[in-house]
């Protein structure tokens, strides 16, 4: 009995020496923060957001690929003034590391329960935390160009453009 014990642990210390060594997965990410649309070109009119205050609260999930490219599942939950409504934005990309932190990028965007969609072009800049503690990694800033196109069912159809800035954390 002792015998077949003695020839066990060793067979299991053999085993536990042949595992493949545990290395960090560090190839998903995210962030999170806070979007301001500036100014908005549509329909023939500029507003900015002095007439009509938006906010939104950017939450994104980053999957690094080889390389330099990664794809960004992100969702905008928006808070708007006029008229007072909150709004929900799913816009996944592609975004390329180019080099020292900047990125550019293209997303679709599609607004939950509207008939508009459009494409976020973007560009942004990340700064490594130099002794990270917790969770968040980097914060960054990114300046994104959306265009959207609006075809409600039997209204007018609109295009939009809109200069917007994003601040966030990144881990």
């Amino acid at each position: 009995m002792l015998r077949k014990l003695l020839t066990l642990a060793a067979g299991a210390i053999f085993a536990l020496n042949l595992t493949a060594v545990a290395k960090a997965q560090d190839n998903i990410g995210g962030h999170i923060g806070f979007v301001i649309p500036w100014a908005t070109h549509a329909d023939g009119q500029t507003t900015t957001i002095f007439d009509n205050y938006t906010f939104g609260f950017p939450i994104g999930v980053t999957f690094k690929g080889t390389e330099h490219m990664n794809i960004d599942l992100e969702m905008i939950p928006f808070i708007s003034q006029k008229p007072k409504q909150v709004t929900l934005t799913v816009d996944p990309g592609i975004v390329w590391s180019v080099s020292h932190g900047v990125g550019v990028g293209i997303r679709t965007a599609f607004n939950v329960n509207s008939s508009s969609w459009g494409f976020i072009p973007l560009v942004n800049k990340t700064w490594k935390f130099k002794q990270p503690v917790g969770l968040f990694k980097a914060y960054f800033a990114e300046v994104d160009l959306p265009i959207q196109f609006s075809r409600p069912t039997g209204g007018i159809a609109t295009n939009s453009v809109t200069f917007a800035t994003h601040f966030g954390l990144g881990f």
